[in-house]
C-alpha cells in the first residue's frame, strides 16, 4: 500500500511534487489538447487538422505514395542530403578550425573570410545552389554544408585554443612534429568542445535542410509539405513538420548522448 500524505500541522496535506518528466509529458498532453479543441473550434480541415487525424494520415502515408513517393523514402531522401552536407562540413570544419587554432599565420589569413561568410544565412546560398546544381543532389547539400560548417570550424578553433599549453610545450620538447601535435595531442584536449559544437551543427544542418527542400528538391519532407500546400491539404503539411521535429528530436537526444559518452571518457564537463 501507498503511504498517506502526511498531514501538516496547519490541516494541509503535503504532497510530493511530481518529477521534472512528468511535467514534461502533461506540458505535451496539454499541448496536444489545446491543438485538438482548436482543430475542433475552426471545424475546416483545410485551415488545421487534429493531432489525430495527423496521426491517421502518417500512418496511410507511410503505405500509400503522396508527391510520388511514400513517407519512409521521403524520409530517406532528406536524411541522405543531411548527411552528405554534414558530413562535409565536419569533413572541412574541424581539421580546418584546429589548424586555426595551431597556426597563428593561418588564423590571421582565414579569419577575416570566415567571419565575413559565417554571418550568410545558409537561405542566402540557394541562388547559387539553383545555377549551380538545379534542382538535384546537390544544391541542398551546398545549404546544408553552409548551415553547418560554422559551428564545426568554431567549436573545432575554440577547442584547440583551450589546450594546456604545458602539454604542448611537453610535446615540442619530445620532438613532436606539427601534425603529430595536432593529432595526439589537441585533437584528443579539444574533443570535448568539438563534439558540443557538432550537437549544434547537426541542429543548423536539419533546419538547412528544411529550408533548401522547400525550395531546390523535388522529394523529401519539406518538398512534401510544399506539395501538400499546393493541394490545399494542411495534414500532409502537418505531417511534414512532425517528421521533421521528430528526427530533430532525435538528432538532439543522439549527439547529447553522444557528448556525455566523450565527456566520461576524457575527463571534460558536459553541458
Amino acid at each position: 500500500m501507498n503511504a498517506r500524505a502526511p498531514l501538516r500541522t496547519d490541516g494541509w496535506v503535503a504532497v510530493d511534487i511530481p518529477p521534472r518528466r512528468w511535467i514534461g509529458v502533461l506540458g505535451v498532453v496539454a499541448f496536444l489538447g489545446l491543438w485538438q479543441v482548436t482543430a475542433m473550434w475552426l471545424a475546416d480541415s483545410t485551415l488545421l487538422a487534429s493531432p489525430l487525424a495527423v496521426v491517421a494520415a502518417m500512418g496511410q502515408m507511410l503505405r500509400e505514395p503522396f508527391a510520388g513517393a511514400t513517407l519512409e523514402t521521403h524520409l530517406l531522401f532528406s536524411l541522405a542530403r543531411f548527411l552528405a552536407g554534414f558530413g562535409l562540413a565536419v569533413a572541412v570544419g574541424i581539421p580546418l578550425g584546429m589548424a586555426m587554432g595551431h597556426w597563428r599565420g593561418l588564423d590571421a589569413l582565414v579569419k577575416p573570410i570566415f567571419n565575413l561568410l559565417r554571418f550568410i544565412a545558409p537561405i542566402a546560398w540557394v541562388p547559387f545552389a539553383v545555377l549551380w546544381f538545379g534542382t538535384g543532389f546537390g544544391g541542398p547539400v551546398l545549404i546544408i554544408f553552409s548551415g553547418a560548417f560554422p559551428a564545426c570550424v568554431i567549436g573545432a578553433y575554440g577547442g584547440a585554443r583551450l589546450v594546456d599549453v604545458r602539454l604542448l610545450e611537453a610535446a615540442r620538447m619530445l620532438g613532436a612534429r606539427h601534425m603529430r601535435i595536432l593529432l595526439e595531442v589537441m585533437l584528443p584536449s579539444a574533443m570535448p568542445s568539438i563534439v558540443a559544437a557538432l550537437r549544434v551543427a547537426a541542429g543548423n544542418a536539419w533546419q538547412s535542410l528544411v529550408g533548401a527542400e522547400l525550395i531546390v528538391a523535388s522529394s523529401g519532407l519539406a518538398y512534401l509539405m510544399v506539395r501538400g500546400q499546393m493541394n490545399r491539404t494542411i495534414v500532409v503539411v502537418l505531417v511534414g513538420m512532425l517528421a521533421i521535429g521528430l528526427v530533430g528530436l532525435l538528432l538532439e537526444w543522439l549527439f547529447r548522448h553522444f557528448e556525455r559518452f566523450v565527456d566520461r571518457r576524457l575527463g571534460g564537463s558536459a553541458s
